[in-house]
């Protein structure tokens, strides 16, 4: 197979299209995965439309996704952590960027964020993990001990949310978390002990209501400056607020006696490891709430609205050929 079908854009900006490329070879230290499947993240479509322009080296055209999984096909020279036949998930964020997930063959170099996959573990599964769930992950060990704090996660139903939700829960803390009316069942159930829907009085408002006296964390996914800055007021001296979006002052922070800032980290693969096989022990739930095929990934990529949990797309049959079936029906009966 020389050429592949990939989801792409040709230029900062344009919309992203199905297209047909060449195959990619892998370089030194470099491994060419069958993927089987590609999760959406918000910083796809950020990055189509130039988010990282002069930041760091694109080429085009330039193919979408950061999360992938598959099974590795062909090894480049000096590889020497994966062999040929070994099913893996990792970050295909470059660099270069361009050479993404959202394809039926990409190329990642060994030495980045990247795992084995146990012999039965789900692609679809494997596929939510490596951007949304160590982030999650990560957030969840900066804000340092749980038990018995009350954390306020604005932008819970989305899929770093869906995540965090389960790691604050499961280490004891007071969850609060926002999302609309419909998706109060599904939070609770991920963990959250309180469910605000934001699309009622405002946010702040409810929370004052029933928390007085405040909250000791607040992890914010989604809200502009203007809406951090109001919600900063709910967090307690002494305690931390974060950021995942950039929207975050130093300077109002140390004026309100608050830790954090901009959330971000540098995930390694050891990380996502052991978050496989919490997955794989059935401590932590991967949140998939929606499936859809490649050749439906451009439409979703462009449609506007918060997406809850994380949406997969199964590009590859291999060993997991129900993969697609299974989680479309489980979808149907939910």
């Amino acid at each position: 197979m020389t050429r592949m079908r990939a989801v792409t854009v040709a230029a900062f900006g344009a919309p992203p299209e199905l297209t047909e490329i060449p195959v990619p070879q892998p370089g030194p230290g470099e491994l060419l995965v069958r993927i089987q499947s590609a999760s959406i993240n918000p910083a796809d479509r950020k990055i189509a439309d130039g988010f990282l322009k002069g930041k760091a080296l694109h080429r085009f055209p330039l193919v979408l996704g950061a999360d992938g999984a598959g099974t590795v096909t062909a090894i480049g020279p000096a590889v020497t952590r994966f062999h040929v036949g070994e099913r893996i998930t990792g970050r295909f964020s470059g660099p270069p960027i361009g050479r993404g997930s959202f394809a039926e063959y990409a190329v990642i170099a060994q030495d980045t964020v990247l795992t084995r996959l146990p012999d039965r573990f789900s692609m679809v599964e494997a596929a939510a993990l490596p951007v949304a769930g160590l982030t999650a992950r990560a957030l969840d060990t900066a804000i340092g001990p749980h038990l018995d704090r009350r954390i306020l996660v604005i932008g819970a139903a989305g899929g770093v949310g869906s995540f965090f939700v389960q790691f604050a829960n499961s280490h004891g803390a007071y969850v609060i978390a926002t999302g609309h009316q419909d998706d109060e069942r599904r939070l609770r159930l991920l963990g959250a002990v309180e469910v605000i829907d934001y699309t009622q009085t405002s946010v702040p408002d409810q929370v004052r209501t029933r928390h007085p006296d405040g909250v000791d964390a607040l992890i914010d996914l989604v809200s502009n400056p203007d809406e951090f800055q109001e919600l900063l007021a709910l967090v307690r001296p002494g305690g931390i607020a974060f950021s995942t979006v950039g929207d975050a002052e130093s300077a109002e922070l140390v004026v309100r006696g608050l830790g954090g800032g901009n959330f971000q980290h540098l995930p390694r693969s050891e990380d996502l490891a052991q978050l496989v096989q919490a997955v794989a022990h059935r401590r932590i739930h991967v949140p998939i709430e929606r499936t859809v095929h490649l050749d439906e990934l451009p439409a979703v990529l462009t449609a506007t609205g918060g997406q809850r949990g994380k949406t997969v797309a199964v590009i590859g049959t291999g060993d997991r050929s129900g993969d697609l079936d299974r989680w479309r029906t489980r979808d149907s009966t939910r």
